[in-house]
């Protein structure tokens, strides 16, 4: 009979069991909404005087580099110098064999010799046919007189024909003889100045050629830094052919494109006689000068001369610098996370809610460590202001925050 009444005496004492348990349970908590805030990194804005820049990638130019050319033909007979070795000014670079240039020089002497001797010998001739004319003319007036009187002689038959004719031919010689010795002399004027002008073309021949003697044996115009040599001891080279090139050590130039959006601010900086810098990792130290007179859709050449010594440097590297752009006022230094799209930031309100503000773009700067700074400037960047530096993806107006740390030295 227990045996029956078992399975619903164990479901008895289940459901009191259960009965007891609710009973006794505690009250559950009350939970109320509360809004999320996001951690932020933020700065405390000082807004003043910064040095905007703008990176540049150039290439290094030696502009008073000089190309050596043989100025004669002939054989190189000494080259002591070698592929960028340094030299100093008033060492011997090249020259040609002194066996070529000799004939050269010689032969351009005796064309000067020559007409010389031509200008000598026809102020000699010219004196001579003043001479000749003299007694030509004397022989011309004696002719006058015989054609006269035979003539006379023929008038009252005393004379033939036949001595006529021979006296008219006599006279006729005569004035032949003095017209040609007239003409010779009125010639020589003309013959002395043609004479005379290639006498000046030969001595303006030797000249040049006694020059380019002396530059056959070349030296080196200043100290610096011989490069492109292109012959060796021995080798026949030709009139104005390249043969080495060497470049100052000294005044070095940096060439790089700088975008068109900047130029207009550098060149009145420039006008104004500000002294805009350029540095480069390496240490070295560049003055922007001027800028090249072309232009082109992707900007303008800038020239940056070199400050200080070169250290390494050679013409055809290509040199990273961060040149700097004038001073302006008024500006804060930010991380590049604090900027939203292409103008906008955040700030940090009393009641620790962001709150887009619209910004003006400056450009980049650097601060006490070096490190890369965005240049902003707004009317509502006030002193005291907190920035925020964390890039949230989901940023909007009135969103709570919470700062996580204050940076007080990046606004410096």
């Amino acid at each position: 009979m227990l045996k029956r009444f078992l399975p619903l005496i164990i479901l008895a004492i289940g459901f009191a069991g259960f009965v007891f348990l609710k009973a006794t349970r505690p009250d559950p908590a009350e939970v109320s909404a509360s809004e999320r805030s996001w951690q932020v990194d933020v700065q405390t804005l000082e807004p003043g005087t910064h040095t905007p820049v703008v990176p540049l990638y150039g290439e290094i130019v030696a502009p008073e580099q000089v190309d050596i050319t043989a100025t004669l033909a002939g054989r190189v007979a000494e080259r002591p110098v070698a592929e960028g070795e340094a030299v100093r000014q008033g060492d011997l670079l090249l020259a040609l064999s002194d066996e070529d240039i000799a004939p050269v020089l010689a032969q351009a002497r005796a064309q000067v010799d020559d007409l010389r001797a031509q200008i000598r010998s026809e102020q000699v001739r010219f004196r001579n046919d003043r001479t000749a004319l003299e007694s030509e003319q004397a022989i011309l007036e004696n002719a006058r007189r015989q054609y006269e009187r035979v003539r006379s002689l023929v008038d009252r038959n005393l004379a033939s024909r036949e001595n006529l004719e021979a006296a008219t031919d006599g006279l006729a010689r005569a004035e032949l003889t003095v017209s040609s010795r007239q003409r010779a002399i009125d010639e020589h004027p003309a013959r002395l100045q043609s004479l005379q002008a290639k006498l000046e073309q030969a001595s303006a021949n030797l000249a040049s050629v006694q020059r380019d003697a002396e530059r056959a044996r070349v030296a080196a115009p200043f100290d610096g830094v011989v490069t492109g040599i292109e012959v060796a001891a021995g080798d026949q080279v030709a009139r104005n052919e390249r043969l080495m090139s060497v470049y100052p050590v000294e005044g070095l130039e940096l060439r790089a494109r700088v975008p068109e959006v900047f130029r207009s601010e550098l060149l009145e900086a420039l006008a104004r006689g500000d002294q805009l810098m350029a540095t480069a990792e390496t240490g070295h130290r560049f003055r922007l000068v001027r800028f090249a007179g072309l232009a082109d859709p992707a900007g303008t050449e800038a020239i940056l001369e070199l400050v200080g010594k070169p250290g390494g440097l050679r013409p055809g590297g290509l040199l990273p610098v961060t040149l700097q752009r004038p001073p302006r006022p008024g500006t804060v230094t930010v991380p590049f996370s604090a900027l939203y799209g292409a103008g906008s930031v955040y700030l940090m309100d009393e009641d620790n809610r962001m709150r887009r503000v619209e910004v003006q773009r400056i450009g980049e700067a650097r601060d006490s460590n070096g490190e890369r700074q965005l240049l902003i400037a707004g009317d509502r960047l006030l002193p005291g202001s907190r920035l925020i530096t964390t890039h949230l993806p989901n940023a909007v107006t009135g969103l709570k925050v919470t700062v996580a740390a204050v940076d007080g030295e990046a606004a410096q």
